[in-house]
């Protein structure tokens, strides 16, 4: 998707997805209570592991998923950490099996399963369970939080990926 992109603007994606991929491995830690580092180092290993499997074809960082905050934060509470990581590999086993029959079945079996009126709520449930750390963490810093703001509201043309 960056290869029609200028020497300069593939340095701004870059930095761009230095900043989600850095959140999502060390924020997403910290907010349910993990040591960082072992997020940086089960995502360094997860993503070599994709690379091998799939040949490189799909250049990818795989890193945490916000996704699951809320349900680790209320799996820990009512059965502790080993309950949560049973429960997080039990989701690991769900993904390798939808990635065998994604395999086996193509793009469309995703399209029927999930298609955008089933994607749409699921999105909005995890936006609203985080709005408020997004609020608390703004109020730090208001003019970082607006240009932020601004850069995610600004509607690119068709030709401009940034």
């Amino acid at each position: 998707m960056t290869e029609n992109l200028s020497a300069s603007r593939k340095i701004i994606v870059d930095i761009q997805f230095l900043f989600v991929a850095f959140g999502a491995t060390v924020l997403m830690p910290l907010l349910i209570g993990i040591d960082p580092a072992t997020a940086l180092f089960t995502a360094g290993l997860g993503t070599f592991i994709f690379h091998f499997v799939t040949k490189g074809k799909v250049p990818i960082f795989l890193g945490s998923s916000f996704a699951f905050i809320v349900p680790i934060l209320e799996a820990s509470k009512q059965w502790g950490l080993p309950g949560t990581l049973a429960g997080l590999t039990g989701v690991s086993l769900v993904y390798f099996v939808m990635s065998a029959i994604v395999k086996w079945q193509g793009k469309k079996f995703l399209d029927k399963v999930f298609s955008p009126i089933v994607i749409g709520p699921v999105i909005i449930l995890i936006s609203r369970s985080l709005s408020g750390s997004a609020v608390n963490m703004a109020k730090t810093d208001w003019p970082l939080a607006g240009l932020s703001g601004f850069r995610f509201l600004e509607r690119p043309s068709r030709n401009n990926l940034l």
